[in-house]
C-alpha cells in the first residue's frame, strides 16, 4: 500500500486536473496515465541500458534518434515550447513504441492537457513521486491508487471493484503459472493485475522470484487476457498492465456478448465483475447463447461457462437477483451452474460494498466447469472491513474475508451444517427442491430472541411517574 506522502501527491495531481477543467474522472485518468507512462519509458530504458552495460550485452535505446522524446529532456523545456513539443512529438512517439496491439489502440488516443502551466505542474508533481526509485510493486500500487479515484458509475452499470474484493476472488480461484486467465469485461484490468501479482507472490522465496525466464515469459506474454467494449477503458487497462510490468498485455476492445467473439473452451481461470445494468438489443447478441434473454448478467454467466476449458474455474460478481429470479432464463442459468459445473461457493455480500457509486446487493459465485454439484458452500458476509455507508471508512480492511477463505478451504473436512451460522453446506437435492434458488435466506435458520414487554398498566404508571417528575422539575426552574 502507498504511504501518505505518495497519496497526497496523487491527490494534488487530481486537484490540478480538476481545477483546469478536466473533471471527467475517466478522461483525467487517461491523461495522467500517459504522463506516468512517459516517465516510466525513460526509467525502464535507463534500467535496461545499465543491465546491458553490466553484462556486456548490447542494447539499443528506444529513444535512439528521438532523444528529445525523453522525459528528462522535454520536461525542462520553457513554458512556451513544452506543450506543443509533447503534443506534436513526444505523444506520437509514445503511441508507436509497443507491439501491434498497443499501437492499434493508441492510434485514436489524444494528448488532452489544455495548458502548458498544467503540464508543467503535473511534471513537477510526478518528479516529486520519485517513481524511478520505487520497486515494481510500489509503482503498481501508485497506479492502483490513481484508479481508485474512478468513482463514476457508467450507464451500463460499470464501476470499479474494490481491491480487497478482487483479492478475495483471486484467492478463491488461485491462478497458477501456466493458467490462461480471462476477464471478458476487464474495465481497468484490476482482476488481471491481481491475478498476475498472485502468481508472482506464489513463486517467491524470501522475496526473490523463483520463476525461470521461460516461465516468466509465459506469464508475461501468454497468460493474461482481457476484453472491454469501451476504447478508453481498453487503453487504461493496457497502461495499467504495462505499469505493473507486463510488457505485452493481451487486452483488446471487444464486445464479448456479440457474434464477433467466438472463443470457447480456452481459459483455465475467469475473473470478472461484468456490467449488469440494463439489457442489450437482441440483434447484438451472439446466436451461440442457449439461454434466451437480453439481461447482461445472465448472458455473461453463460459466456464464462463457454470460454472456460474443462475443469476451468470462475469467480464472478452477480447482482442478488440472479440467485433467486424466477424467470425461465434465471432458472436455466442456475441449473447450468449446478448441473454442468460444480458450484463451489455462493458468497452473499452486504449492499454497501460498492458504495458510494452503487448500493446494489451482490454475491460472488465460484464454480468449476465439467462436473455436477454435490453440495454448495454458502457464506453470509456481514463485513468487508470498511463501513457500509457512503464514506466507506476503513475499519480493518479485512472483515469476514480471512474467515471466508479459511472456512471455504476447510469446508469438506469440517462439513459445516449448522444453519444458524453465517456459513454452511447445502446438498444439491435440497437446492433442486427449491427450484435451484441460491439465495442464502432460503436455507439459513434465523434465531429470534423472545422479547418480553411490560403489561400496559405498568407502562402507563411509568409514563405518569415520568411526566410528574418533568412537571416538578419545570416548577423548580420557575418555568
Amino acid at each position: 500500500m502507498l504511504d501518505s506522502n505518495l497519496k497526497s501527491k496523487i491527490n494534488k495531481l487530481w486537484d490540478r486536473f480538476w481545477s483546469s477543467g478536466l473533471s471527467n474522472p475517466i478522461t483525467a485518468i487517461e491523461q495522467m496515465s500517459y504522463l506516468l507512462f512517459m516517465k516510466k519509458l525513460e526509467d525502464e530504458d535507463d534500467k535496461r541500458q545499465q543491465e546491458s552495460d553490466f553484462t556486456g550485452g548490447k542494447y539499443k535505446s528506444i529513444f535512439k534518434g528521438k532523444e528529445d522524446c525523453k522525459w528528462s529532456v522535454w520536461s525542462i523545456k520553457p513554458a512556451e515550447e513544452i506543450l506543443d513539443h509533447v503534443r506534436d512529438k513526444v505523444f506520437p512517439f509514445m503511441r508507436n513504441i509497443g507491439d501491434e496491439n498497443y499501437k492499434d489502440y493508441m492510434k485514436g488516443a489524444n494528448f488532452g492537457l489544455p495548458t502548458a502551466s498544467l503540464l508543467i505542474e503535473a511534471v513537477n508533481i510526478i518528479n516529486d513521486m520519485h517513481i524511478k526509485e520505487q520497486n515494481q510493486d510500489t509503482q503498481g500500487d501508485l497506479y492502483e491508487y490513481l484508479l481508485s479515484e474512478l468513482q463514476t458509475s457508467g450507464k451500463n452499470g460499470q464501476f470499479r471493484t474494490p481491491r480487497h474484493i478482487i483479492n478475495l476472488m483471486v484467492d478463491l480461484a488461485n491462478p497458477e503459472i501456466g493458467d490462461k486467465i480471462l476477464d471478458p469485461a476487464c474495465g481497468t484490468a484490476g482482476f488481471l493485475v491481481n491475478a498476475y501479482n498472485h502468481i508472482l507472490d506464489a513463486n517467491r522465496k524470501q522475496s526473490v522470484s523463483i520463476l525461470t525466464p521461460s516461465k516468466k515469459k509465459i506469464l508475461d506474454e501468454s497468460s493474461i487476457y482481457g476484453y472491454d467494449i469501451d476504447e478508453t477503458m481498453t487503453r487504461i487497462a493496457l497502461m495499467n498492465l504495462m505499469m505493473h510490468g507486463i510488457k505485452k498485455p493481451n487486452v483488446r476492445r471487444q464486445n464479448t456478448l456479440s457474434g464477433n467473439y467466438t472463443e470457447e473452451n480456452m481459459y483455465d481461470v475467469v475473473l470478472a465483475n461484468p456490467p449488469f445494468k440494463g439489457s442489450l438489443n437482441e440483434a447484438e447478441i451472439s446466436d451461440r447463447f442457449r439461454i434466451k434473454t437480453t439481461k447482461t448478467e445472465l448472458l455473461f454467466l453463460e459466456l464464462m461457462f463457454m470460454t472456460l476449458a474443462p475443469s476451468g474455474r470462475c469467480a464472478v460478481i452477480v447482482p442478488e437477483g440472479v440467485l433467486f429470479g424466477n424467470s425461465n432464463a434465471h432458472k436455466a442459468i442456475r441449473q447450468m451452474l449446478l448441473k454442468k459445473c460444480r458450484l463451489d461457493a455462493v458468497i452473499s455480500m452486504p449492499s454497501g460494498v460498492f458504495k458510494p457509486y452503487a448500493g446494489v446487493s451482490t454475491a460472488i459465485l465460484f464454480f468449476t466447469k465439467g462436473e455436477p454439484t454435490k453440495e454448495v458452500f454458502f457464506y453470509k458476509m456481514e463485513s468487508d472491513g470498511f463501513s457500509l455507508d457512503d464514506k466507506r471508512t476503513f475499519i480493518d480492511g479485512r472483515g469476514d474475508i480471512p474467515d471466508i477463505l479459511q472456512r471455504f478451504e476447510n469446508r469438506l473436512k469440517e462439513k459445516p451444517l449448522d444453519r444458524k451460522k453465517k456459513y454452511f453446506l447445502v446438498p444439491i437435492k435440497e437446492i433442486e427442491e427449491k427450484e435451484f434458488d441460491l439465495s442464502i435466506s432460503k436455507y439459513r435458520d434465523i434465531e429470534y430472541e423472545e422479547v418480553k414487554y411490560e403489561k400496559p398498566e405498568v407502562l402507563k404508571k411509568q409514563i405518569l411517574e415520568l411526566e410528574s417528575e418533568i412537571i416538578k422539575g419545570l416548577k423548580d426552574l420557575d418555568i
